[in-house]
């Protein structure tokens, strides 16, 4: 949120520099993220001055140049070429000097410099209007006021505004400082704590007054819960053009663009007030009627953008007689607007849900500063006055008189709040006691009334433009940010208890886990829960009320938000991925939800890069398999099962389980997918169970053993099998075999084709065999060995290559 220092100081004479005055805003919990100058005129004027023409001469290598002498104020007047046709002696003309920056229309900066012309030396230049940013016409130079002193900066000719703008990082729970009004009331707070006493100053309107009752428009709110309040006035005989500069200026400095008059008016209270107000062209009101209601879900309407909306049952609407004119609080209709044809208008201050207006703006997504108001409470007590702070400024601005009475619809008054503040809660709450009378000047100031005051407490009446101060806890809030967090002491000794955690505790799995990747070269990535309804599934849970349709549905796989980042990083020429993820989905069940915790791991590319010591090699299925084991291994689960996977989003895949519950999935994922996301390079994809391997590891028994003393013997096969035999089926057996001295079983060759019989492949696997008590001895290794080839021999038809 922007906020002008110029358009402050009309509501608080204050003369601090805006430096300071955006550090005691920053106290107040009003964060102010930057200051930044605006100048209404782009370099603000600096370097030109009034000069006074006093002779110009043909120039005598140019027919289109005169040569002219211009006094400056100076000693000695400058000569100046100039090319404008209208250029004559005794002007007093804008003269830029020497070293003085102007601006093309499209902001580029040029410097005047010292040079000549066709052979005539120029010591400046006599500008236009479109030169110096004051307006659009080139056709020759400006002719100032005759009796404008040479010397003069045209900075006070123009009357050029310098102003400082405060960049706020507005919370939402602040709607009360919607406006330069609502800073200026926490300002004036914050002051008061530094016993620096300044009069809130609130523009009058004393003056408005009904000129005559020629347009009456009847007004109807057929939803009062939508629209508590409703007002409007009617403005005849206006007349429709540019705003004058101060209008302008103080909008450009908020980063507005001005349109005309009676909208830039009904911006500029906006943004002064926090009410927001509408103006429709009374001509266009079919009926002399307003009906504030709702409409049939489908109903189609036009909004000034030129978009087509179908609208939703519950959007309420501004209609006359015969059609819908403007999305209530939210974006107004084509149809129905000021235009430079306009002559008299009905002018709207209203009171909406924030609810439903929130609910109806995201409906649409559209976000207008209106719809920002609305949805976060504005102060319904403002209404009329706002109606009758604007109507005073079009009157004054575009003419017109006010030509009905003001309809102010208003059947039911909300109650203010009520609460009752104990001493002893703020102490406990702060942990610092102030002093009473402080509590009191402090809720004072916030224009929260103390009703009664007893020895525990105060009784306390809520003024309605706090629509966030509905607690006691809410009112100590709101004394600590005006009494200043900088202003409570911090102990000396601090006290904190010790959490007795398991060592099982998921966020401590994860950290070892996420550590076991990141030294493996792994990135951790946090992607969105939400994704397009393009993945929606029959247990996918839908957003009531999406940001847009492409975040629409909760996720109900890791996949496709997963594969969104990789799609990302290879649009970015990334392709060397290796990324894991903590997340959840999200499913429908038996009428409810549930949440199901997983860890995902993508890989793609090559898993490691060219080096002069060892080429590149890609990805494959074979690197991810590792890498879930070196998972499984770190958390302590070595009991698993493996089996084949059948699912339509892997081209091939293997499931890890134990007792039948699966822990991980994981492989290749299909080419459809990768489709999906217009990714062209494989991908491996590994999905685990997150809550299933908590469960798993937390009965898990970690043993502890000495390191052994005596020498490990390896020894080798090279087994001719059938094509058809995996090595799970080696793998069981050579356990099945030898359960003691058996420590590891190790496939470190495969082989198919030539020279081999049809139907076979050759396996070379490595056993290691260890005594933890002794040294092996050859008879007994060879003893082993002997009892192993035999059982592949029986078993697998197995022969020795």
């Amino acid at each position: 949120m922007k906020i002008s220092y110029n358009w402050l100081k009309q509501f608080l004479q204050i003369d601090w520099d805006a430096q300071k005055t955006g550090e005691l805003l920053t106290d107040l919990g009003l964060e102010v993220e930057g200051i930044t100058d605006f100048e209404s005129v782009k370099g603000g004027l600096k370097g030109i001055v009034v000069g006074h023409v006093l002779t110009c001469e043909q120039h005598p290598n140019a027919d289109r140049l005169k040569v002219t002498t211009v006094d400056v104020g100076q000693e000695t007047p400058l000569q100046i070429v100039c090319g404008a046709p209208n250029v004559a002696a005794g002007q007093k003309v804008p003269v830029a000097t020497i070293g003085t920056t102007l601006y093309t229309p499209e902001g580029e900066a040029w410097v005047i410099k010292k040079g000549k012309i066709r052979g005539e030396e120029s010591q400046g230049m006599i500008c236009a209007e479109d030169e110096i940013g004051i307006g659009t016409s080139h056709a020759g130079i400006m002719v100032l006021n005759e009796e404008l002193v040479p010397g003069t900066p045209c900075a006070k000719v123009f009357d050029v505004e310098n102003d400082q703008v405060f960049e706020i990082g507005l919370t939402p729970n602040r709607a009360d400082a919607m406006s330069h009004f609502g800073v200026a009331r926490d300002l004036k707070a914050g002051l008061e704590q530094k016993e620096i006493s300044k009069e809130l100053v609130t523009p009058s309107t004393s003056n408005f007054s009904i000129d005559n009752r020629s347009l009456k428009i009847d007004v109807e709110v057929k939803d009062v819960d939508l629209a508590p309040r409703y007002c409007g006035v009617t403005i005849s005989n206006l007349i429709v053009q540019d705003s004058p500069d101060w209008l302008k200026n103080r909008l450009k400095a908020i980063g507005l663009s001005p349109i005309n008059n009676v909208v830039d008016v009904t911006n500029y209270v906006l943004h002064e007030l926090g009410q927001p107000l509408h103006a429709f062209d009374a001509t266009k009101i079919k009926g002399n009627k307003i009906e504030v209601k709702t409409l049939p879900a489908g109903t189609k309407f036009r909004t000034l953008d030129d978009v087509e909306r179908e609208l939703h049952e519950d959007d309420l609407m501004i209609c006359d007689a015969e059609k819908p004119m403007c999305i209530a609080g939210v974006f107004g209709g084509i149809n129905s607007g000021v235009t430079e044809h306009t002559t008299s208008i009905f002018l709207e201050s209203a009171y909406f849900d924030p609810i439903s207006i929130r609910k109806t703006a995201k409906r649409h997504g559209l976000n207008t500063d209106a719809s920002f108001r609305f949805e976060r409470g504005i102060d319904i007590d403002v209404t009329k006055y706002a109606l009758k702070r604007a109507a005073l400024l079009i009157r004054e601005i575009a003419g017109g008189f006010v030509t009905s009475e003001i309809v102010d619809l208003f059947p039911v008054k909300p109650k203010e709040r009520q609460v009752f503040l104990t001493f002893d809660k703020i102490n406990s709450l702060i942990g610092q006691e102030i002093p009473r009378d402080t509590i009191k000047s402090i809720l004072s100031s916030l224009e929260i009334k103390i009703n009664n005051v007893t020895e525990s407490g105060l009784g306390l009446t809520i003024p309605h433009y706090r629509v966030d101060v509905t607690r006691e806890v809410d009112v100590i809030e709101e004394i600590l940010r005006v009494y200043g967090y900088n202003n409570i002491d911090f102990k000396e000794k601090l006290n904190a208890s010790i959490a007795k955690t398991s060592r099982f505790e998921n966020l401590r799995v994860q950290h070892i886990t996420g550590n076991t990747l990141a030294a493996m070269g792994f990135f951790e990535i946090m992607t969105n829960s939400l994704v397009s309804s393009d993945f929606k599934t029959e247990d996918a849970v839908e957003m009531l009320n999406p940001l847009s349709s492409d975040l629409s549905v909760l996720r109900t796989s890791m996949l496709q938000s997963g594969l969104q980042t990789v799609s990302y990083n290879h649009n970015r020429q990334k392709n060397d991925l290796k990324l894991f993820e903590f997340g959840k989905t999200y499913h429908k069940n038996n009428g409810g939800q549930d949440e199901k915790q997983h860890l995902s791991i993508f890989i793609s590319g090559d898993h490691n890069s060219d080096s002069w010591t060892v080429a590149s090699r890609k990805t494959d299925f074979f690197f991810l398999k590792g890498i879930v084991e070196n998972v499984l291994e770190r958390l302590g689960i070595n009991n698993y099962d493996t089996h084949p996977l059948s699912d339509a989003s892997y081209a091939e895949g293997l499931q890890c389980t134990l007792n039948n519950t699966p822990l991980v999935s994981f492989g290749l994922v299909s080419k459809s997918e990768l489709k999906n996301f217009d990714i062209k390079q494989e991908v491996f994809f590994a999905d685990f169970d997150w809550d299933a391997i908590l469960a798993a590891i937390s009965t898990t028994n970690v043993a502890f053993k000495e390191i052994p003393k005596f020498p490990e013997v390896t020894r080798d096969f090279a087994l001719l099998l059938d094509e058809s035999t995996t090595f799970q089926k080696v793998y069981d057996i050579a356990w099945n075999t030898e359960k003691k001295l058996l420590k590891k079983v190790n496939l470190f060759d495969v082989y198919t084709g030539k020279n081999l019989p049809e139907g076979k492949k050759s396996y070379a696997v490595s056993f290691t065999l260890m005594d933890d008590s002794k040294t092996l001895t050859d008879k007994q290794i060879d003893k082993i060995m002997g009892k192993l080839l035999a059982q592949y021999q029986n078993e697998l038809g197995a022969e020795l290559r």
